[in-house]
């Protein structure tokens, strides 16, 4: 019995005769030869099957399967010089499992909406293959990161009886008698959980009720949450840029043939790693929107504009800091040397890509909190689990979140958010 082996295995493999499992993704034939494009899951690889070589039932078999028909193939492992991988596959045998008649995405062009509706045919594109491959990757990458620095994994629940973005962008569902939400984040309990443990963090789903169709913005995505004890603001700019720097390099190291695939260009993904991030104050941002010609007045928030015209002015993601305090939500703590703004930070992705992180550093003091509660017309008895946290041991502490699909858009090269995630939610999508 042969044992089954993967394509990423097969380097390893050569001189070897092995078999594999998967789909076809096309045939060629030419006299005597056929050239089978053959993928497993973990990669794609050209399969040479010559009349000689199999038996011919087996080359008659090959000759004429369809695209997407499962097959188990037994075959030797060879160099090839010409192969992008350096190596290809001769045929022995062909076994087909399952045969494909009328596949709908042909080699031709189609259109997004079309691709969108096939999207649980559409991942298996080699494209589609490697941004998922480098999603995985950079999901990887952050588990490692804060399990390397002694993080806790705490999981946030979904299902919530209080906002923490906005009231206007939750999802709003029954719940046995009374009114539950969609997560829009799990930072006020990991603000909770990190007086347990010290350092914590949480990576699961969030939702946003926003009817916004731009390129950046989904209604579902995964956000990685980490929330530090006895932390401050430079503390936490320090951690995001580590992070950063942590998924880039293990995109660089691990996903060299998916970027060839999508064709990206890596010169800004190593800036990443040149060098700290450059950091510029709210205000030394507006005068870069303004210096370019841009309407913005000091006070004005962020649109995706305005996130291009700064983060264009860097070659590297930069950290801008310090924002007017009535555009940020009650839990930013405001700065002592100037109480218009917060100690909070966003992160810019260079090349258009605008924020991937945004967070900064919480008000610990229980009656402050509780001011600003007031302030923005809340109820502090729909809080009281979270303001406990500042009765009972409150000490400063910071954290962020990290959006991953606008992470994958950014790092992939991709126009729009979409292809970042196997299954998209946006506002006019709920299926497949």
């Amino acid at each position: 019995m042969l044992q089954k082996v993967y394509i990423r295995h097969l380097p390893n493999k050569i001189g070897e005769t092995v078999e594999l499992a998967g789909w076809v993704t096309r045939v060629r034939s030419s006299g005597k030869v056929a050239f089978m494009q053959f993928r497993d899951g973990t990669g794609f690889i050209q399969i040479v099957a010559g009349v000689q070589d199999v038996s011919p039932q087996d080359f008659e078999t090959i000759r004429r399967l369809t695209q997407e028909t499962s097959v188990r193939v037994t075959a030797e492992v060879v160099k090839s010089e010409k192969a992008p991988t350096g190596i290809e596959l001769l045929a022995k045998h062909v076994e087909v499992v399952s045969e494909t008649h009328d596949y709908p995405i042909t080699p031709k062009e189609h259109g997004t909406d079309f691709l969108m509706d096939l999207r649980h045919l559409w991942i298996r594109s080699p494209r589609q293959h490697a941004i998922l491959t480098i999603r995985h990757q950079i999901i990887t990458a952050v588990r490692q990161y804060f399990d390397d620095l002694d993080f806790t994994l705490v999981d946030a629940p979904i299902f919530t009886a209080n906002e923490c973005e906005g009231s206007s962008t939750l999802f709003k569902t029954e719940y046995f008698g009374e009114s539950a939400y969609l997560s829009q984040s799990g930072q006020l309990y990991m603000e909770a959980a990190c007086e347990a443990v010290g350092r914590a963090y949480c990576f699961g789903p969030t939702f946003r009720a926003e009817n916004s169709n731009t390129r950046r913005h989904l209604t579902e995505f995964w956000m990685v949450e980490p929330e530090v004890a006895y932390m401050d603001l430079d503390g936490d700019m320090e951690l995001a840029e580590g992070l950063v720097q942590a998924i880039v390099s293990r995109v660089l190291e691990r996903c060299q043939n998916e970027l060839k695939i999508l064709e990206r260009d890596q010169e800004p993904l190593k800036q990443v790693l040149a060098g700290p991030f450059p950091r510029v104050s709210y205000t030394e941002a507006v005068k870069i929107i303004q210096d370019s010609g841009a309407k913005f007045e000091w006070g004005d928030d962020f649109g995706g504009t305005d996130e291009t015209i700064v983060g264009s002015k860097f070659n590297r993601p930069v950290i801008v800091y310090g924002y007017p305090a009535e555009i940020k939500p009650f839990y930013m703590k405001p700065d002592e040397n100037n109480p218009k703004v917060v100690r909070n930070m966003d992160i810019l992705a260079p090349e258009g890509y605008g924020e991937i992180i945004g967070g900064g550093q919480r008000e610990e003091n229980y009656d402050k909190l509780i001011e600003a509660i007031k302030a923005q017309k809340l109820d502090p008895k729909t809080y009281q689990w979270y303001t406990d946290v500042r009765k009972f041991g409150s000490v400063p502490h910071a954290g962020f979140g990290l959006g991953i699909e606008r992470s994958v858009s950014w790092i992939c090269g991709l126009s729009h958010v979409r292809e970042t995630g196997a299954f998209p939610r946006l506002p006019h999508r709920l299926k497949p």
